[in-house]
């Protein structure tokens, strides 16, 4: 039988804040460069980071429950002049925290 797989706890948000404008920043740039740069990234990206800020000044350190909040809230986020949806970007916010945290995304280790 597999293996369940281990939950990624970040570290203490020590400065919300600033991680939510490297997230914002790290989030729209790579928007940018997976398809073409839009005004919507800024905006999904501006989004994505409050979501975050509000969840880790919560006290919420799991990564996994960091994307499900993102997936959730941003369902509420109008993706129509984008080609992405909110799995879209919670996914690539996971991305963006395991490179940050020097964790392979590939296969968890």
């Amino acid at each position: 039988m597999a293996e369940p797989i281990k939950p990624i706890t970040l570290p203490t948000a020590e400065n919300p804040q600033q991680e939510g404008e490297w997230l914002r920043t790290s989030l729209h740039k790579w928007l940018n460069q997976e398809f073409i740069p839009e005004q919507v990234n800024e905006d999904i990206a501006q989004r994505a980071a409050q979501i975050f800020i509000r969840h880790r000044m919560e006290g919420e350190n799991d990564l996994g429950s960091l994307v499900i909040a993102i997936v959730t809230e941003m369902q509420a986020f109008d993706f129509s002049q984008s080609f992405y949806g909110e799995f879209a970007i919670a996914n690539a916010v996971s991305d963006l925290l395991l490179d940050s945290l020097g964790i392979e995304r590939c296969c968890g280790e």
